[in-house]
């Protein structure tokens, strides 16, 4: 299979936040943080009509708007179509837990009519004739996913081929999901949410044996698994699939936190340099809500960590 995929670089930009993900953000602050991002060399930035029901994918088309086209990459989503919704646009989106106006709504289509139209109003929103790498956002979450990978995939194989993408894949936290599209064999990336990080690797067993025998990239998404393991010093109240952390869940981190800690290592350097050490992992992209945030991002991925560590980790049995 063709390589596809264009350099994406070891740290890509996560667009969920730029939405107002939880926490409402301005068009400054989103600015800030992405270029904080552009400084510190970032040049990989994913978004999703899912994400602010449309305003990730505005406010990232606004900032890559000053930027000279060839110089980055950028992967958006199709399966939730927008659609005017007057009746709820007094309301804010609680289905997506975005604090923005309901006043589009999300219509799933996995359609090849559908896919080729959320692709358009993409563009349109970012600005732009074509995006890199387009992804089928959580075929899992169809009440028939094996369907709905049907349906869309060669969709998506046709828009690559009439040049309007470079590359396509599934961007989604279930595995079957991947395995269902990495074994149509016409994927070129996955975007692999929550399911090959330090604390739980349920990707390990098959879908990365696949995804190397078949030359298919991988990027690495929820690395920090909600916000678990962005702290060293994991405890109640964390956050882990986007709720409340279970118990065991919170002493598994402060486990990993500890193993972390002999080798004088912060537990979210070793989270985000984990996934970077499987070959197919292209990228792992992370979300931010301040410029700092990012900066210390870049930090901890180019930070020198002692094998033992690694070593450790798979002799606890932390590593698949």
């Amino acid at each position: 299979m063709p390589d596809r995929v264009p350099p994406l670089g070891r740290l890509g930009f996560g667009g969920a936040n730029l939405g107002n993900l939880f926490t409402a953000m301005s068009d400054e602050q989103a600015h800030g943080v992405l270029e904080a991002a552009w400084e510190c060399g970032i040049r990989y930035f994913d978004t999703a009509p899912h994400y602010g029901l449309g305003l990730s994918e505005r406010r990232l088309g606004a900032f890559l708007a000053t930027k000279p086209r060839d110089e980055f990459v950028i992967s958006t989503k199709v399966g939730r179509r927008l659609e005017p919704s007057p009746e709820t646009s007094d309301g804010l989106d609680e289905e997506g837990g975005f604090v923005v106006p309901a006043d589009p709504r999300r219509v799933w289509d996995p359609s090849p009519g559908g896919v080729r139209r959320s692709l358009d109003e993409s563009l349109e929103r970012l600005g732009l004739d074509h995006v890199d790498v387009l992804f089928l956002h959580d075929p899992d979450e169809y009440p028939d996913m094996e369907a709905s990978v049907a349906s869309a995939v060669p969709a998506l194989v046709a828009l690559r081929e009439e040049g309007l993408v470079r590359a396509v894949g599934i961007g989604s936290k279930s595995v079957p999901a991947h395995l269902a599209g990495v074994r149509t064999g016409d994927l070129d990336l996955l975007m692999v949410a929550g399911r090959y990080t330090l604390l739980e690797q349920p990707a390990a067993p098959e879908l990365i044996p696949e995804c190397r025998e078949r030359g298919i990239g991988i990027v690495v998404a929820g690395a920090f698994n909600s916000g678990l393991l962005a702290t060293s010093t994991p405890g109640p109240g964390a956050r882990y699939e986007y709720g409340d952390a279970p118990a065991e869940v919170v002493e598994k981190a402060q486990r990993l936190a500890m193993v972390c800690g002999k080798h004088g290592v912060e537990l979210p350097a070793a989270a985000l340099q984990f996934p970077l050490r499987e070959p197919v992992v292209r990228s792992v992209v992370l979300g931010a809500t301040e410029p700092e945030h990012v900066r210390q991002n870049v930090q901890r991925v180019a930070e020198e960590l002692p094998d033992r560590l690694w070593e450790e980790l798979a002799e606890e049995g932390f590593l698949s």
